[in-house]
């Protein structure tokens, strides 16, 4: 069974990144948050849709 619902730190391993505060950045900047208590989730469902809505071309190379 694939894991729907992340900590912060899952997230942030899930988008390939060492520290939560990445994710933490994302949260400020629109993406769906969970909370519960003192605790935060993000669904995995919001973070694909989150960053494909997010996505850009460029040329850099």
């Amino acid at each position: 069974m694939e894991q729907e619902y992340f900590s912060l730190t899952d997230a942030a391993k899930y988008l390939g990144y060492g520290s939560k505060h990445v994710v933490y950045d994302l949260i400020k900047a629109g993406m769906p948050v969970i909370k519960v208590g003192k605790t935060m989730r993000v669904s995995k469902t919001a973070i694909d849709s989150f960053m494909k809505a997010h996505e850009v071309v460029t040329d850099e190379k």
